[in-house]
């Protein structure tokens, strides 16, 4: 009966966190507006740039990956856990680091003008999909390498032994299972694309539907046209998340006895050349940050440790409740539900929170706990795309063994499943403390003057010209993220056993 009731509750919690605050916004609003030609252009661009991010993302990943996930070297484990750190990133500090190696003035150009080629342009169009590949590219790598690792070594040998195709043998199958799934899931996250379209795009041509629903609120404060925008953003996110669940059927590999996984086939040169481009792509920008933070220790304000200490209790709040609802929610329906999560506008799920708590408590008094939940709701879609395979195979492979051993409910879990899952848990509340960490959202409707997190005054910095000390405070938030990712993800390491 629990095992019923626990995914129900963790549901309807999920789905009313979601769809309430979106509720208020357009009860307030007065219901639902037509959209407008520049609307529809937004739309349209929304959908383009999406499909382009994504499709680029992932096959650009798959290689990486399947080179990732058959050699062994030196540092190969940091280097894993490294690349992710574009994903993780509060997106301005990303961008900064864009700017610095692709802008006008940056790297790539100052090598291109000697060579006699025309110079990159990354704002417009390009710029918004340059950069949605540069955050989403670690996360495609890090789901279809979980896959990877998930076939059992087994298999390998005897595939090995045999002489047998080993793509079309082993790996083709788990490419049709984790592929679909990743793609949606960051169609999904460049559907809600807001602050690379502000500082990369943001013209009439590369105008995003967030975007548009930022206009809404900012400058004309007009509720229903934002909340229709997110109903209309919602429905693309549901669609996109039920067809990747559709399409995501693959044979599961079987059970294994969770040795390591030696692979033999395939060129060594090759996957390092994949390897190398992959690193300096996504680590170039993170070192310019990390030179110009350097010089800005020395101008940090004394109240930055306190913004860091609130970054840190929400970025640990919202992993143990993330885990919490993650696991009761890892079947096809719950992870179904919730793209609810990323599928709607972050603003208008602030706004609407704010206008459902604003007639009973203060909202600056809850600005802690309320940034936590949005947080743990967004983190969620990303959670249960990393969990559900692992979770799916066990119950495959050791469900039924365990019914007959008369175990069930936790005991059923903490002997059979959870050890199984250590890799892809790791991984998963890395992620969701990271993002946490990061977020500039919600805080900035609640947050009284001076009890604000880390990104918040790293923007306050940046508002007040005091640059030394926000590319400082942007350093210390790259290594405070990186170092919440890396203690979770210890246990969930590329070199793990189980």
């Amino acid at each position: 009966m629990a095992q019923r009731t626990f995914p129900i509750i963790a549901a309807l919690v999920v789905a009313g966190l979601i769809i309430g605050p979106v509720t208020a916004v357009l009860w307030r609003g007065g219901g639902f507006t037509a959209l407008s030609a520049a609307d529809i252009s937004a739309l349209k661009f929304t959908i383009w740039q999406a499909f382009w991010s994504a499709f680029i993302s992932v096959v650009l990943a798959i290689p990486v990956a399947r080179a990732l996930a058959r050699r062994a070297f030196w540092g190969r484990s940091a280097l894993i856990s490294v690349m992710g750190a574009p994903f993780i990133l509060p997106v301005i500090v990303a961008i900064l680091g864009l700017l610095a190696v692709f802008g006008g003035k940056g790297f790539v150009n100052l090598l291109l003008g000697p060579l006699g080629l025309p110079k990159l342009d990354i704002y417009g169009a390009q710029g918004v999909i340059l950069a949605h590949v540069f955050f989403n590219l670690p996360l495609a790598v890090r789901l279809i390498l979980q896959g990877w690792l998930s076939v059992p070594s087994e298999r390998f040998r005897v595939a090995a032994s045999l002489g047998a195709p080993v793509f079309w043998l082993l790996e083709w199958p788990m490419l049709r299972r984790v592929v679909p799934g990743a793609f949606a899931v960051i169609f999904v996250i460049c559907l809600g694309s807001f602050a690379v379209a502000l500082t990369l795009g943001g013209g009439p041509r590369a105008t995003t539907v967030e975007l548009a629903i930022y206009q809404a609120f900012k400058f004309d404060f007009d509720l229903s046209k934002a909340a229709s925008l997110a109903v209309v953003q919602l429905c693309l996110g549901l669609c996109a998340g039920g067809l990747a669940l559709l399409l995501s059927r693959g044979d599961m590999l079987g059970a294994g006895f969770d040795r390591v996984v030696q692979r033999w086939d395939g060129s060594k040169a090759l996957d390092a050349v994949f390897i190398v481009l992959a690193a300096l792509f996504l680590l170039a920008p993170l070192m310019a940050v990390a030179i110009a933070g350097l010089a800005g220790l020395p101008d940090l304000p004394s109240s930055i440790w306190g913004a860091a200490l609130r970054s840190l209790m929400i970025a640990l709040g919202a992993v143990v409740l993330t885990m919490a609802l993650a696991l009761p929610l890892a079947t096809k329906a719950g992870e179904a539900a919730s793209l609810l999560g990323i599928s709607v506008s972050g603003l208008v799920l602030g706004t609407g929170l704010f206008l459902i708590v604003q007639p009973f408590v203060r909202p600056s008094s809850v600005a802690l706990p309320v940034t936590m939940v949005v947080n743990v709701l967004m983190a969620l879609p990303f959670v249960l795309r990393i969990l559900r395979p692992g979770v799916d195979s066990a119950r495959a492979d050791f469900g039924r063994l365990g019914q007959s051993l008369g175990l069930g409910g936790f005991a059923l879990w903490r002997i059979v499943y959870l050890p199984r899952l250590r890799r892809p848990l790791g991984f998963a509340a890395g992620l969701t403390g990271a993002l946490a960490m990061g977020d500039l959202g919600v805080i900035t409707l609640f947050s009284r003057p001076g009890e604000g997190t880390l990104p918040l005054m790293m923007y306050d910095l940046m508002g007040r010209y005091q640059m030394d000390a926000a590319y400082g405070a942007a350093l210390l938030l790259v290594v405070l993220s990186l170092g919440v990712f890396w203690v979770f993800d210890k246990g969930g390491r590329a070199h793990a056993v189980v």
